[in-house]
């Protein structure tokens, strides 16, 4: 089938029930839109409603199509007495060609075959009954069956069946006292609307200093468009049951961010962060909005060297006696506190990390995903390895002692390629019950089976830890 002439029978056959009152977008005063970064949104919408006296049924057009329908609310803002709640309906079997056809399984249509005729095309309405729709369409045409016919330019219905909808409906039975004008504010959950953080870190020449913007991405496949919304952000992890959210909405204690100059005000939610965007904004459907955040200039940063070790790596030479190579992890460092220039909430999100090359042109050198970080806190950012520093390890020794005590060394050698000097901290897995009895260089007990060895490399030279582990099981 080519096309289905549809358009013209929805127009012919949407009348209303005259006991039925329709609710549109047109009627909207104000809508809020509330993102979780746990892909949920709370809606809440407030149209301006005139409903007869006594039980009448509202339908409520303009919803999203990923709704939740056991979070729906409805609530008169002008009489909240007047208004009650018999019953709820949420009528989500959409309109579509193929489950058109399905309705009038059985049933008489009009097909309009198209047909050639001397080198002209005519139209020819005929007759048919649909015997079937499974995989492909099957006709009765006079007395002949027909799978498929080719030649059908259009097909026409007599009317909509009333159980299609074109867009998702809550429909209500309600009780009403007050006939005149009323505010009714509706609110519900939504899936498919998303939103996370998004950051971008311009390092300086000589690593030491960055600046950092923070963008909002916010990702709307909900299934509808929210126009001219007041736009907040939740940051957090909230716990859900059974992917069912759960209500998190409570009083909150206001606390502006500290930039004023900011889009998003900064506000506690419970044990979670409020941002709330300064201006209406629009959440088209199957759109993706970036908005900016925060910015932060002259940041001091840390770059970070470090080399972890594995359990058991004594085991995974290629061939004996050879040291295995490893790379070392490169990571950037920074304090999130007001007096670094920062000091508020950082919402989990990735970092991006770029620097200048020699022409003053931003190359993008690495990316990390970080998770939710209160103020004051440290932010590791990994970017990625080292290409100048070479790290090769082996185990020296192995002594079985007596009482179930074992000595082990190793030998982890550096080789440091770059123009100027470099701490590489090493993170070394130790199991049992166990002392470092010796060490080339400084050492720490990091916890119960970790330990730290922090060495220094000269520029373009070579370190070499060397330590001895005594260890009973």
């Amino acid at each position: 089938m080519k096309r289905l002439a549809l358009l013209s029978l929805l127009l012919m056959s949407t009348a209303v029930n005259a006991e039925v009152y329709t609710s549109t977008p047109d009627t909207q005063k104000s809508l809020f839109v509330t993102v979780y970064n746990s892909n949920i949104g709370l809606i809440r919408e407030v149209r301006a409603l005139q409903i007869p006296s006594g039980e009448q049924s509202l339908k409520f057009m303009g919803v999203a199509e990923k709704i939740n329908p056991k979070t729906v609310h409805i609530k008169s803002l002008t009489s909240p007495q007047a208004l009650n709640v018999l019953e709820q309906n949420y009528e989500y079997d959409l309109l579509s060609p193929a489950k058109l056809l399905d309705k009038y399984v059985g049933k008489k249509l009009v097909l309009v075959l198209k047909q050639t005729d001397n080198g002209t095309e005519k139209l020819t309405p005929t007759d048919a009954v649909l015997l079937s729709n499974n995989e492909g369409a099957v006709w009765q045409i006079g007395n002949q069956i027909v799978i498929n016919p080719v030649n059908i330019a259009e097909i026409r219905f007599p009317q909509l069946p009333e159980s299609l909808i074109a867009k998702p409906t809550l429909i209500w039975q309600l009780s009403n006292e007050n006939p005149a004008s009323q505010n009714v504010e509706v609110s519900y959950l939504t899936d498919n609307l998303d939103w996370q953080a998004d950051y971008v870190l311009l390092i300086n020449a000589k690593d030491t200093q960055a600046d950092l913007t923070g963008w909002v991405t916010i990702d709307n496949k909900s299934g509808t468009e929210y126009k001219n919304a007041q736009l907040q952000l939740v940051a957090g992890d909230v716990n859900r049951v059974d992917n069912q959210p759960v209500d998190i909405l409570s009083n909150v204690a206001k606390r502006s961010m500290s930039d004023s100059a900011q889009q998003f005000q900064q506000e506690n939610l419970f044990e979670y962060h409020l941002y709330t965007l300064q201006r209406p904004t629009t959440l088209k459907n199957n759109q993706t909005k970036q908005i900016s955040l925060l910015e932060a200039q002259g940041i001091s940063i840390h770059k970070l060297f470090t080399l972890s070790g594995q359990s058991g790596y004594y085991r995974g030479y290629n061939q004996p006696g050879v040291p295995i190579k490893e790379k070392v992890a490169v990571s950037i460092q920074l304090v999130n506190s007001q007096k670094n220039n920062l000091g508020q909430p950082l919402p989990a999100g990735i970092v991006r990390l770029y620097k200048s090359d020699s022409k003053g042109g931003q190359q993008f050198i690495g990316e990390d995903r970080i998770d939710h970080t209160p103020k004051d806190e440290t932010v590791t950012v990994r970017v990625g390895e080292a290409f100048d520093i070479v790290a090769e390890r082996k185990q020296t020794d192995y002594q079985a002692l007596k009482n179930s005590t074992y000595e082990y060394a190793y030998e982890i050698t550096l080789r440091n390629r770059k123009s100027e000097p470099i701490t590489v901290t090493i993170n070394e897995p130790i199991n049992g019950d166990w002392d470092v009895i010796s060490s080339s260089f400084k050492w720490e007990k990091t916890s119960a089976f970790a330990a730290k060895f922090t060495v220094p490399v000269a520029a373009d030279g070579t370190a070499i830890l060397s330590y001895r582990v005594r260890v009973k099981n």
